[in-house]
Parts: structure tokens; C-alpha cells; sequence
């Protein structure tokens, strides 16, 4: 009995990767709410990866709200495309990502989704709004999801 009790408070083994490409999608015109965005996430199973990724320019106050949320935020002098392309590649790589969901509206991500479709992992394109959907992630992806502004 106490090793039950025990199984259902471990961490899940796998299931639902959250990645959030920050400066596409966390802009005025499309008015994402982070809560949202992990809201879709948790929809779909256990989070096991929220992350947000920044560039070095973001506000410190943008980050403390992300985190609040739940997202482990990735900041980065590079380009972000780059880092949430690798990361992403690399945790439907560790087996531990049943989905994963890609919040864009950028093309570039296109071959990760592609990606991930072919060793069995599900894939989520989360457009931020109507006028942010890419008709090429929509496709690439099994489903899509897009945010209510």
C-alpha cells in the first residue's frame, strides 16, 4: 500500500514537452498569458519540460513572471531559434517526451516537429493567434492549437 501511495507522487516518466519560442509569440499584437500557454500543456498530459526560450534583452520582470508560472526560462546571447531547435531535438531524443508541443509561429521549427513525428513522438503546433498560425508548422505537426487573444 505505502509503495502505491509512493507511485502516484513520483514524477512522471514521460509525457508532455511545453517549449516557448518567447520573442515570436510573447508580442503585443497576439497578447499570449503564459497561464494559457501552460494550460495547453497540462491538457495534454503530464508537463515534464516547460521552457520558455529569451534573448538577452528580456525583461527581468518577464522572466520572474514565466517562472512564477511554472516555465524554466532560457536566456540566451545567441539565437533563440537555434537553442529551442537543439534542445527540443534533443529531449524527444531522450525518451522521455510522449508530446511535444512547440509555441511559435515561426517556420524554422518545421524540421524539429518533422522530426519528432518520425520516431513516434505526437506533435503540437501552438499558434499565439489567428494571425500568427503558420499554415507550415500546422502542417507538419498532428495537431494544432491555436491561443484565444
Amino acid at each position: 500500500m505505502f509503495e502505491q501511495l509512493l507511485e502516484r507522487f513520483r514524477a512522471p516518466t514521460s509525457g508532455v514537452a511545453l517549449v516557448v519560442d518567447g520573442p515570436n509569440v510573447l508580442r503585443d499584437e497576439f497578447d499570449v498569458d503564459l497561464d494559457d500557454v501552460m494550460a495547453v500543456g497540462r491538457s495534454e498530459g503530464p508537463v515534464v519540460v516547460s521552457r520558455l526560450y529569451l534573448n538577452e534583452h528580456a525583461p527581468p520582470g518577464l522572466v520572474q513572471a514565466a517562472e512564477a508560472r511554472g516555465f524554466e526560462v532560457v536566456v540566451t546571447s545567441g539565437d533563440v531559434d537555434v537553442k529551442l531547435a537543439v534542445d527540443a531535438t534533443a529531449l524527444v531524443a531522450t525518451g522521455r517526451v510522449d508530446t511535444l508541443a512547440v509555441v511559435s509561429r515561426d517556420t524554422d521549427f518545421k524540421p524539429v516537429l518533422e522530426r519528432a513525428r518520425k520516431t513516434g513522438v505526437e506533435t503540437i503546433a501552438v499558434a499565439p493567434g489567428e494571425y500568427g498560425r503558420s499554415d507550415a508548422l500546422r502542417n507538419a505537426a498532428d495537431r494544432a492549437i491555436t491561443l484565444a487573444g
